[in-house]
């Protein structure tokens, strides 16, 4: 029991430390009307349906098949690295950077551990980790905090990439560059092939295009809030087991929170008076030691300077392990796979998170 209840804490922890929040923050803020309007139902809507797909698409392993696939045509350590990073960084801006991490992160340990480089998995992981966070930063629904900014600000498709475009090359290039320190090494994989169900395939695309359509708004939200969770209930009811129900109420917890923070006087003439001086460094900072996502729903309560936010969250999710989930889902898996090399693994990230993060602001500052 205290085993289940333990894995159950470390699981979802950001949740429950989110929740820990929102009620500490009503002691402050009595419960009363306003309390109907801190939680905005089209992001949390969105989420859903998103999570939905992906976890029917999962069950049939469609990502992991089409991975593999992919892999497969290469033959050197070198080349599946690129395809690697490749696969997780695209991944994201379709499935969204935790998606993309939880999906594609055991293919990375399958190509180490067959050509016996277990000694670059830190750097791989860690590499795949930087590259899901970035390669979410140019679609509204590739990072949680893009689609609540994009939502909040009423941002349009067009002004959403050209505002990140260029921190997204820089990314790319980075990325790409970072190929010259893996050897290029014979690889050989396992050919066995993934089931899947065609049928399912093409009815699940059909509905992540109406989900998208939902998102960039061509679609109306109560069409696919109808359509996609019924269609998936009648092919596959268990897929709404793995819906990550917990960065859905995550997002609640931190609504309330958020909310709660902007209605204390203290708070809001401290935050002020922060983003008065540099919108995009006060959300930077607040990244690393509030997480991306909070950030994003606390600091858009005293700003209407939309474009630093957006910087400021999706470069702010590199930095520290609590600066994003992600990085908080690559930790995990990594320290279940090698539980003495967490020093080692803490030293790398913060490494290359920090230079990743210096080169982006330099360019960021001068778009500012």
């Amino acid at each position: 029991m205290f085993t289940n209840i333990k894995i159950f804490i470390l699981n979802n922890m950001v949740a429950i430390i989110a929740c820990i929040l929102a009620i500490v923050t009503m002691f402050f803020v009595p419960i009363d009307k306003e309390y109907l309007y801190y939680i905005d139902f089209k992001t949390i809507s969105c989420l859903f349906l998103i999570s939905c797909i992906i976890s029917a698409f999962k069950d049939i392993n469609f990502f992991y098949a089409i991975a593999r696939h992919i892999i497969i045509r290469f033959n050197t350590l070198r080349k599946s690295y690129i395809a690697l990073l490749t696969i997780t960084f695209v991944g994201s801006m379709i499935i969204a950077n935790d998606m993309a991490l939880i999906t594609f992160l055991p293919l990375g340990y399958l190509i180490l551990k067959e050509t016996n480089n277990e000694d670059k998995e830190a750097f791989v992981f860690i590499m795949q980790n930087v590259a899901a966070n970035l390669g979410g930063m140019l679609t509204p629904f590739g990072n949680p905090q893009n689609l609540y900014i994009y939502t909040k600000y009423n941002i349009s498709n067009a002004d959403f990439i050209h505002i990140m475009i260029i921190p997204f090359i820089v990314a790319i290039f980075l990325l790409y560059l970072s190929v010259i320190f893996i050897k290029d090494n014979k690889l050989i994989l396992n050919r066995q092939d993934m089931k899947t169900s065609p049928i399912k395939e093409k009815v699940y695309i059909f509905l992540f295009v109406i989900a998208i359509f939902v998102v960039f708004r061509y679609v109306p939200l109560i069409v696919g809030l109808i359509i996609i969770p019924i269609i998936i209930l009648i092919l596959d009811r268990y897929a709404f087991r793995n819906i990550d129900y917990s960065l859905l109420m995550t997002f609640v917890f931190f609504f309330i929170f958020s909310s709660n923070l902007a209605r204390i006087d203290a708070v809001n003439v401290f935050f002020s008076k922060l983003l008065e001086r540099n919108v995009y460094f006060t959300t930077l900072l607040s990244c690393q030691f509030m997480s991306n996502v909070p950030t994003s729903i606390l600091l858009s309560k005293f700003t209407n300077n939309y474009i630093p936010l957006l910087y400021g969250v999706n470069i702010g999710g590199l930095g520290t392990l609590i600066a994003s989930l992600a990085s908080l889902i690559t930790f995990r898996n990594y320290v279940a796979l090698n539980p003495n090399k967490t020093c080692h693994y803490l030293a790398l990230f913060t490494f290359i998170n920090v230079t990743f993060i210096a080169i982006e602001s330099s360019i960021i500052i001068f778009l500012l």
